[in-house]
């Protein structure tokens, strides 16, 4: 059962009218949603998964590797990615909050754009226009420069980053609007907690596909006891075009099975009914103390959990000189591991709270960094690596999946800049990334590979994601005296199952996070 938090009277004072619409909407059949909704939402991020996989684990492999760019170029392709995926981010989460927040100003610009507000709802909408940016983009960006294979690297630099603005806007459009459709559809902690674990499952699972796939096909053209080379352009060609395949089928099953329209009209209804919370405007979060002391736990999860998957296979091939297939087959155990962990975060949030799951995700985090920085020798290149994947699937999983609750919590019923909250959220993660990768790339010793490679991985891994994880325990200490989502007058929620108080009922769905 929620509990409700002691609110002031007068403005901002929901206790009365609203408890019977927000806290028990399994009492209306109107917040029910259909295994068909469920599956259909939770499929919804797949070609966002699949992509950012590739993106994230092999492009620096494709550009330095395969391309032959030199590090700083690399790390310029991949900065230019996330500069764009950052100012992407808010404006998408501006643009969704002003379709729903102001629904007669839908009748205003294009004709086709109006319709499909009408017709599929703003999320919606903006989710078909990201993944139809993905889809004619993505794929150029994992094939050499057509017709410019010869010039030089910078020319391929611009020709390339055609491409990537165009994906990460369109990626930027699909992650806002799918994340920012968890509290339009589900009513309560325990529906969220429902959407967000089948949600992370697909993840998982996009991520066990790129890697299944990527060791399968470096296996099969017998590179599988070779460096990754420029041999393996094809490889690298077959796998982006399969995953995007997939990911439309995916997309296309989201649209047919998630009727954003709909729950809209209750989500209105019901903010009708009863005594609803002051409105959060996308600028009134920026007054919020809350607001950056999340935002900050969040960008340093994202920097520990994205750098540990973009150096790690850096960190196999220059460093440990492991054959080809090791690239698909270390991050392979990561995301088993990070799965795992995940299904007993339900039983261990019940009995210690969200707080200290989360410091138990930082600690495993901290202790594959001290495994990087001290192993060495023949069983660690053979079997202590699989060790290390596993300290960072688990500690990366617990402290991701626990921050973006905390996110959700931070939201609370205030839906209608759910959008924005989420957009700011991912503009601070991936301006961070794509800095701290490109000083990565651009501090790099050499210009391609030499000796000097073996420890600077080593240190990336060890010193690097280990700050990332320091960092994201100071926000977390700023926290420990705050109930997450409860603001100031005027803007009260309602504080359901929170990190200090979980029920049994709010986590029964939890044990399946994955």
């Amino acid at each position: 059962m929620s509990v409700i938090s002691q609110l002031p009277t007068g403005e901002g004072n929901i206790q009365n009218d609203l408890s019977a619409h927000i806290l028990k909407p399994d009492d209306d059949s109107r917040f029910k949603l259909s295994w068909r909704t469920r599956i259909s939402f939770s499929v919804g991020h797949v070609l966002n998964d699949l992509t950012a996989s590739m993106w994230f684990t092999y492009l620096l492999v494709f550009f330095h590797l395969v391309l032959r760019f030199d590090n700083s170029l690399s790390g310029i392709v991949l900065l230019i990615g996330q500069i764009a995926d950052g100012i992407a981010t808010p404006f998408v989460g501006l643009q969704v909050g002003e379709a729903y927040s102001n629904p007669g100003q839908r009748r205003e610009g294009s004709r086709c754009y109006s319709g499909l507000l009408s017709k599929l709802g703003p999320r919606k909408t903006w989710h078909f226009f990201g993944t139809m940016c993905i889809l004619a983009s993505f794929p150029f960006i994992f094939m050499p420069c057509v017709g410019c294979s010869t010039s030089s690297q910078w020319a391929q630099v611009i020709y390339f980053s055609g491409f990537i603005v165009i994906f990460q806007f369109g990626w930027a459009a699909v992650q806002v609007s799918h994340l920012s459709l968890i509290p339009v559809l589900a009513h309560d902690e325990r529906s969220r907690t429902e959407l967000t674990a089948l949600r992370y499952a697909f993840t998982v699972a996009s991520n066990i596909t790129i890697y299944t796939m990527t060791w399968v096909t470096l296996g099969v053209t017998g590179a599988a006891q070779q460096v990754v080379g420029p041999e393996d352009t094809s490889d690298f060609r077959d796998v982006v075009l399969i995953a995007v395949g997939i990911g439309a089928i995916f997309s296309l099953l989201f649209h047919c099975g998630v009727d954003e329209v709909k729950h809209n009209q209750v989500y209105h209804s019901n903010k009708n009914e009863s005594n609803s919370p002051s409105a959060m405007k996308a600028f009134d979060w920026l007054k919020e103390k809350q607001f950056y002391q999340v935002a900050i736990l969040y960008m340093a999860t994202r920097l520990f959990v994205n750098l540990s998957q973009v150096y790690l296979p850096l960190w196999l091939q220059d460093n440990l000189k492991l054959g080809a297939t090791s690239v698909a087959t270390t991050p392979l155990a990561l995301f088993v591991s990070g799965f795992l962990t995940s299904l007993a975060m339900g039983p261990l949030t019940q009995i210690v709270g969200r707080k200290v799951v989360y410091l138990i995700g930082a600690l495993i985090g901290l202790g594959a960094c001290f495994y990087v920085w001290f192993g060495h020798g023949e069983f660690f290149q053979s079997y202590g690596i699989y060790g290390v994947a596993a300290l960072y699937g688990a500690g990366g999983s617990t402290m991701l999946i626990t921050s973006l609750a905390v996110t959700a919590d931070l939201i609370g019923p205030h839906v209608e800049s759910g959008a924005f909250v989420y957009g700011a959220m991912s503009f601070t993660d991936k301006l961070s990334n794509g800095l701290t990768v490109f000083l990565i790339q651009y501090l790099h010793p050499c210009a391609s590979c030499c000796p000097d490679c073996k420890p600077y991985y080593v240190m990336i891994l060890a010193l690097v994601c280990g700050s990332a994880a320091l960092l994201a325990l100071m926000s977390l200490a700023t926290m420990i005296p705050l109930d997450i989502g409860v603001l100031p007058k005027g803007y009260q929620r309602i504080s359901s199952d929170t990190e200090d108080d979980v029920t049994p009922e709010s986590n029964q769905s939890i044990s399946v996070m994955a």
